[in-house]
């Protein structure tokens, strides 16, 4: 048995763990940061009767929009951009995560729509409309990082758009609690990719 050896692993292993958690602390850090530099939404989350105020709701509907628009297209661009050894797989998951996101802003259009209200796909002031930025990033990790960030700031959104909500728009509030679930899956999707990349990406340096 080496002992040893075990414990250099481990130890090297640990290290490792410790430096991953520590960047996913940091890209919650900035993913709050965002969150908290944009304009709170207003309290007065109805008409006195109990209704939700339709220019406010299409307005933040139209928000969440840009925001998933921006995400096909950073997510296109990195499946396009990928490169190194771990590229094919993980450009068909960017791919996929942009499928996903464009299902998603279709849903929102839609709601806005039988909201009477206009979806806005003027590209511009896209991004300033847009919740999350729009980073592409330069290397392989790059780019799955700033995604992770993009979910976060997109989840946090999402969040504080369904409490906004409550039960004066329980259909948009549902629709968002579904889309809510899947920003969550992909969040956790993504950070799995960053970890085990990452971690061989360490090893190769080694």
């Amino acid at each position: 048995m080496n002992t040893n050896t075990d414990i250099n692993n481990n130890s090297t292993a640990s290290i490792k763990k410790g430096a991953f958690l520590t960047e996913i602390e940091e890209i919650g850090r900035r993913a709050r940061q965002h969150i908290e530099a944009r304009q709170p939404i207003e309290k007065n989350n109805g008409t006195p009767d109990g209704r939700c105020d339709l220019e406010i709701v299409t307005r933040l509907l139209n928000e969440a929009l840009a925001t998933e628009l921006a995400c096909v297209l950073r997510y296109k661009c990195h499946h396009y951009m990928a490169k190194g050894s771990h590229s094919k797989n993980v450009a068909e998951e960017f791919l996929a995560h942009a499928a996903e996101e464009q299902r998603h802003a279709d849903q929102i259009a839609t709601r806005i729509i039988q909201l009477n209200g206009k979806p806005n796909f003027n590209p511009e002031g896209a991004l300033t409309r847009s919740h999350s930025e729009y980073v592409e990033g330069e290397t392989l990790l790059d780019m799955i990082r700033e995604d992770l960030i993009a979910k976060r700031i997109g989840i946090e959104s999402y969040s504080e758009i369904i409490r906004y909500l409550g039960e004066t728009d329980s259909t948009s509030r549902r629709m968002l609690e579904e889309i809510l679930a899947g920003e969550e899956e992909h969040a956790e999707n993504i950070r799995d990719m960053l970890e085990r990349i990452g971690s061989d990406e360490k090893q190769r340096e080694n």
